[in-house]
């Protein structure tokens, strides 16, 4: 298990205590993040919560740039495709990730898919973001197959909080609302980061920065996850939509001040794109459509 770091003194957590294979990685390394690329494979059009600020769109939406948005879902071997021509458009490709635009773990599309590139692309990092709802259950096998770093999301770390920020969660056919449901959203968070991180799966904590809701969950977000071996947090603006369309976005120093809190017990990358689930190229230099795009 990777060990999470260390916090003592007046001595805040530093990105140098990253492993090493992570500075290829534009969505944890800032050095990193101008330099190398990772295109996104949207193989799993199906979630299993519904958070209130989600809408997911697939079709003719070239110009929303945001999380839960893609021209199309692929078919697995469509993905493997999508890679190979990507490679040819943006050799500077050095990350393969799965991020929806629904719950990568709820789709066997996903472990086929990771699967198959691990297969034809060894050299490249894959990585996985997920709700974490089904983390415990899949961090094993997600680790056989290769991915080597994982993407939590957590907005809450009390559960009266998460049942203002989730409409629902779905546990087989099960649907859970309210408190009951966010707080067993928020213990298999948890033991997903912890199983994850035994697992030898970097993880990086996202965080929804919802003004007027969870501002005090962060820092206890933050701790909760270094001590179960999280390595870096992610404090991301909020897109108001859906439920949440009436909510404001973060200030400039709602920001600022969300990641200090976070930065007493995790390191915390600032560059975040909030990216397409289709997204392609290096962040920030717009992306780099492979043929197969409209295939």
């Amino acid at each position: 298990m990777m060990s999470p770091p260390s916090v003592g003194g007046d001595t805040p957590p530093s990105s140098e205590l990253l492993p090493a294979f992570l500075s290829v990685h534009p969505c944890y390394s800032e050095a990193a993040h101008s330099r190398y690329g990772r295109i996104h494979l949207p193989v799993a059009p199906v979630c299993n919560i519904h958070c209130n600020y989600c809408n997911r769109r697939v079709g003719d939406c070239y110009h929303t740039f945001r999380p839960g948005v893609t021209k199309r879902v692929m078919k697995p071997e469509e993905a493997l495709a999508w890679v190979a021509d990507g490679l040819e458009v943006e050799p500077r490709l050095r990350v393969v990730g799965i991020a929806g635009p629904g719950e990568p773990l709820v789709s066997e599309a996903t472990f086929r898919t990771l699967e198959l590139v691990r297969h034809r692309f060894p050299r490249l990092l894959l990585c996985l973001s997920t709700n974490g709802l089904l983390l415990p259950q899949y961090a094993h096998q997600l680790a056989t197959l290769g991915v080597q770093t994982i993407t939590v999301t957590v907005n809450a770390r009390r559960a009266e909080v998460g049942a203002r920020i989730y409409a629902w969660i779905r546990v087989g056919d099960l649907i859970r609302r309210g408190v009951e449901g966010a707080a067993l959203l928020v213990r298999r968070q948890l033991e997903g980061i912890a199983a994850a991180s035994g697992a030898g799966i970097a993880v990086k904590v996202n965080t929804v920065l919802i003004p007027g809701l969870n501002e005090a969950e962060i820092g206890p977000i933050a701790q909760a996850a270094r001590e179960r071996g999280a390595v870096i947090q992610n404090v991301m603006p909020l897109i108001p939509l859906d439920h949440f369309r009436h909510l404001r976005p973060p200030t400039c120093e709602e920001l600022r001040a969300a990641r200090a809190a976070g930065s007493a017990f995790l390191p915390q990358f600032r560059r975040c794109r909030q990216c397409r689930a289709d997204a392609v190229g290096v962040p920030g230099e717009g992306d780099k459509r492979p043929p197969t795009t409209d295939r």
